[in-house]
């Protein structure tokens, strides 16, 4: 086995913090790294049955590493790929917090949005979920995969953490997936290596404790702080922790984890190392929130309803037993977004207090009285399962997602759900001989289909 050369300063750092493990350490990294996905508890596939991961009941770990671009069932949301550690995430919440309550969960460094969709996971209908990213660039990958989850209760943000002053106290799950100095990255990417400095670890340190800061100022009583990173060293990990336990109103959380894992307990957090556990690095660090008054103002949705019939020219569309749930807005630009009855103050709170942000599931908009559905709502849990659809076959369900012609065998006329192995693809629209394909042209594949 090759050993990989790793910085010579990076090799005295673990060398203080793992003594005699370093060697098994520095031998893990030289080996293929695991390949794991995490599957949609609410659209389920038959077909995506492989060893679980320890610690989560979703996760899974996958014989080699196909081409997912290649696999309709990850266009439709089925799984997301996902490396195993960080999944730990999810046990971690169950031990922290009641998610039986209403929630208002906030992951403030969310893009691409694997942490986001296991936080959908966990979540109900009735609970808010805003993703943010602060790169508007990353925002576009963001609101896909969300998307694709079919969650349908959330916003999406690109606001700097310090913008969130006026939601003071207003979160009851704060993530903090902080930027880091990648080092847990080493084995799956090389090249992460070249970006790594002793100055790149002091400048990602500091940068967690500004957002940090920011963050710790927005969880609610008796809510939670999950702080986590991708990266071993001490500074950027335990001494962020003990930063934040000490400088704010918050207990450190324990967990009670088999042995058997093989995860670390870590001064105020737990540390997955790849010779000990079958992932990559991850560090993660929990704390609850003490004493802490809510200051957020609460506000209405400044968002206009649609009218009566409008309404009702909706209700088609979405699950009959949903439908009442629900009260439907229509934006500037004519977008109608869905928003839970439940959540009509809290979406109300966000969306006075933020700038930059979406409005909620977008499902489609009104030319006249024709009522025109968006690729949101195919994918949505909310769209009517009577809509009708047709079946596809893998080479009909590519060929549709890289938006070329396809063969297809139907009778059906006008808006029609395209599915493969019984979930969402998107919509077609089929007059006479001709179809339309509404996949979102950003969305399509580029590669060759063999």
């Amino acid at each position: 086995m090759n050993q990989m050369k790793l910085p010579e300063a990076f090799e005295t750092q673990l060398t203080g913090i793992l003594g005699e493990e370093f060697e098994s350490f520095k031998n893990a990294l030289s080996t293929d790294a695991p390949v794991s996905i995490r599957l949609n508890p609410r659209k389920k596939s038959e077909s995506l049955s492989e060893d679980q991961v320890a610690w989560n009941a979703s996760g899974r770990y996958l014989k080699e590493r196909p081409v997912f671009t290649l696999d309709p069932l990850f266009h439709a949301g089925a799984y997301y790929v996902q490396e195993a550690s960080s999944m730990f995430i999810e046990e971690a919440l169950k031990q922290s917090i009641d998610l039986s309550r209403p929630l208002r969960v906030l992951d403030l460094c969310a893009a691409p949005g694997g942490k986001t969709t296991l936080l959908a996971s966990l979540l109900k209908e009735t609970d808010l979920l805003v993703a943010n990213e602060v790169i508007k660039s990353r925002i576009g990958v963001l609101k896909e995969n969300l998307q694709k989850w079919g969650f349908p209760s959330y916003i999406v943000s690109n606001q700097d953490a310090e913008t969130f002053a006026d939601l003071e106290g207003f979160f009851d799950i704060v993530l903090v997936d902080a930027p880091c100095s990648g080092e847990g990255l080493f084995r799956k990417d090389p090249g992460a290596m070249n970006e790594w400095s002793e100055d790149s670890v002091h400048m990602c340190s500091a940068r967690q404790k500004r957002i940090l800061r920011a963050a710790s100022m927005l969880v609610a009583p008796r809510g939670v702080l999950v702080y986590s990173t991708c990266t071993y060293n001490n500074e950027e990990n335990d001494e962020n922790a003990a930063w934040l336990s000490q400088t704010f109103d918050f207990t450190p959380l324990k967990f009670t984890l088999p042995a058997e894992w093989g995860i670390v307990e870590k001064g105020l957090g737990y540390q997955f190392f790849p010779h000990k556990v079958r992932g990559e690095g991850f560090f993660i660090s929990v704390f609850k929130q003490q004493s802490f008054d809510q200051n957020y103002t609460k506000a209405k949705i400044k968002l206009n309803r649609v009218t009566r019939w409008q309404r009702e020219k909706i209700r088609s569309w979405i699950k009959p037993d949903l439908f009442e749930s629900y009260e439907f807005f229509a934006k500037n630009d004519g977008i109608v977004v869905a928003i839970h009855q439940d959540l009509l103050d809290t979406y109300g709170s966000v969306l006075r207090a933020l700038d930059k942000r979406s409005s909620g599931l977008e499902i489609g908009m009104f030319k006249g009285d024709d009522f025109i559905p968006l690729h949101g709502l195919a994918l949505s849990n909310i769209v009517s399962d009577g809509i009708q659809a047709v079946d596809t076959d893998k080479e009909q369900a590519l060929r549709f997602l890289k938006k070329e012609n396809f063969d297809i065998q139907t009778e059906l006329q006008g808006w029609t759900l395209v599915r493969y192995q019984g979930l969402n693809l998107g919509w077609i629209k089929v007059f006479g001989d001709r179809i339309n394909n509404y996949l979102p042209k950003e969305w399509r594949i580029r590669m060759e289909i063999e």
